[in-house]
């Protein structure tokens, strides 16, 4: 059984950062294409950023490009998000989620985490 388990959320003025990571575990970490994906109030759960299994091509979301960050760290089997230049928008719990497809779309991810809200106070 898959497991990931998000840290590093939190309350953070607009202008400010910080950096989510999520912790896998069960099976070999380099399987999986990763994302983060985030869910506001009231509104659908969204793909915010994702990286293949080598780390070698990303993805962000318009919304996102140039302020956000996805990397992985192979040997810690971790995932991060690096949030700069946050904004109020940005508020919503963010997901961690893996997938066994090389390059999957936002429909295509296996296993989730369970959720770190991240609020961005203007």
């Amino acid at each position: 059984q898959v497991q990931l388990v998000e840290s590093g959320g939190g309350l953070v003025q607009s202008g400010g950062s910080l950096r989510l990571a999520c912790a896998v575990s069960g099976r070999t970490f380099s399987s999986y294409a990763m994302a983060w994906f985030r869910q506001a109030p009231g509104k659908e759960r969204d793909l915010v950023a994702s990286i293949t299994r080598s780390g070698g091509s990303t993805y962000y979301a318009d919304s996102v490009k140039g302020r956000f960050t996805i990397s992985r760290d192979n040997a810690k089997i971790t995932v991060y998000l690096q949030m700069n230049s946050l904004k109020p928008e940005d508020t919503a719990v963010y997901y961690c989620a893996a997938s066994i497809y090389s390059a999957p779309p936002p429909t295509g991810y296996n296993y989730w985490g369970q959720g770190t809200q991240v609020t961005v106070s203007s």
